[in-house]
């Protein structure tokens, strides 16, 4: 299985703020749909909330430490190890946030599909360090958009070395 990490993020790391994105980029959740979908996508329970539904024709894995938590639609882990073997007959499963199951992903995954925002965004959830040194960047694709809110932006693959 190819544990895929999707992340958009600014250049100082940001990922969100009061559990929302800090930016309206219509383009950036097409390209996350047409990525994530048929797949199974993990993401933790503040990540789900802040999505508020199973997103369709995707299977989400909530990782979760709430033993009493049910989610309809959604099947539950209680550890990122867990959640793997979820989606364990799934050839491509995305890891889709928030900052700790990234963190936790990070040495696990072999692809890294970050949305690069072209600018410092305050925010409260960051995304961690990335050793460029075990990354290769595989594609690049600039971006700009004029509205809903000005912005460049890159979506950028990563493969481990």
């Amino acid at each position: 299985m190819s544990i895929c990490i999707i992340v958009a993020l600014a250049k100082n790391r940001t990922i969100g703020v009061n559990n929302q994105l800090p930016w309206r980029c219509p383009e950036d959740l097409k390209h996350f749909k047409q990525l994530t979908m048929g797949h199974h996508m993990i993401m933790g329970r503040k990540t789900f909330d802040s999505i508020g539904r199973a997103l369709p024709g995707r299977t989400t894995v909530v990782v979760t430490r709430d033993a009493e938590l049910k989610i309809e639609n959604c099947l539950i882990a209680h550890s990122l190890p867990d959640a793997l073997l979820a989606c364990a007959d799934d050839e491509q499963t995305f890891i889709v946030g928030g900052a700790q199951i990234y963190e936790q992903a990070l040495p696990l995954a072999d692809t890294l599909y970050v949305t690069e925002i072209q600018q410092d965004v305050e925010g409260d959830a960051h995304f961690p360090e990335v050793d460029l040194n075990i990354w290769q960047e595989a594609s690049r694709e600039v971006h700009h958009q004029s509205s809903p809110e000005p912005l460049e932006y890159h979506f950028v693959t990563y493969r481990r070395k």
